[in-house]
């Protein structure tokens, strides 16, 4: 699918000066925020061709990870956050693989701390995503 795109304007934290073209995995968004076909058809292009990206996981006892988040699941955020949420559309999610090692993961999760705050936002909470490791194959267990 082909689509003409005009040079985008600095919005938020994009920033157009950091574009550039490159063979990686794909990340499809509409910086207006509004649903379209378009945005569903160019992810699912993208996880159809992450085997050629070098995105696809070698292990085959272990899913990659790929899919499609088609918009924000905020009753959900709302049941499992552990925090306060402000209005719909008022809040982002970062999702983050973080280190095992405690020192490591604190470590981490204050630089992402002041990462976000010096971009004049604010860290509402951390939530660790249960897991269940008992099916994973030995390359991601490593």
């Amino acid at each position: 699918m082909t689509s003409i795109r005009q040079p985008q304007q600095a919005d938020g934290l994009y920033d157009p000066r950091y574009e550039h073209d490159a063979c990686g995995v794909a990340v499809v968004a509409r910086l207006d925020n509004r649903p379209t076909n378009e945005v569903v058809a160019l992810g699912i292009e993208a996880v159809a061709n992450l085997e050629h990206r070098g995105a696809a996981g070698a292990d085959p006892d272990t899913g990659d990870g790929a899919g499609l988040l088609i918009g924000m699941p905020d009753e959900f955020l709302r049941a499992v956050a552990g925090v306060e949420l402000p209005a719909p559309g008022r809040y982002g999610v970062a999702m983050c693989f973080m280190p095992t090692d405690p020192a490591e993961q604190a470590q981490l999760s204050e630089l992402l701390e002041r990462t976000v705050e010096s971009e004049g936002q604010r860290v509402l909470g951390w939530r660790e995503v249960p897991t269940d490791d008992g099916r994973i194959g030995p390359t991601a267990r490593a």
